[in-house]
């Protein structure tokens, strides 16, 4: 019996913002959230530094990210997969 076991990682997409760190990118995760005693929809973010070991993602790409064990000071996550290409402006 072959199962495929879920991960029990957490995964997030969200936006390269910064590529300047060697083997590291910024990402920037956007979600929207019920304020809890207005009931308006806002909008809030964090950013995340996530490795990225052979340089590949660049400025603007939608990435995944996966939660790993701690890699430096601020990086506990790690790029995945490509999501989406920067568009070219």
């Amino acid at each position: 019996m072959t199962e495929a076991k879920t991960s029990l990682k957490r995964t997030l997409v969200g936006k390269v913002v910064s590529d300047k760190r060697a083997k590291t990118v910024t990402v920037l995760i956007e979600r929207r959230v019920k304020h809890e005693l207005y009931g308006k929809i806002v909008g809030k973010s964090s950013k995340y530094h996530a490795h990225d070991e052979k340089g590949e993602y660049k400025m603007g790409d939608m990435i995944e990210i996966t939660e790993s064990r701690p890699i430096s000071k601020t990086k506990n996550w790690v790029a995945t997969r490509l999501v989406q290409k920067a568009s070219l402006v």
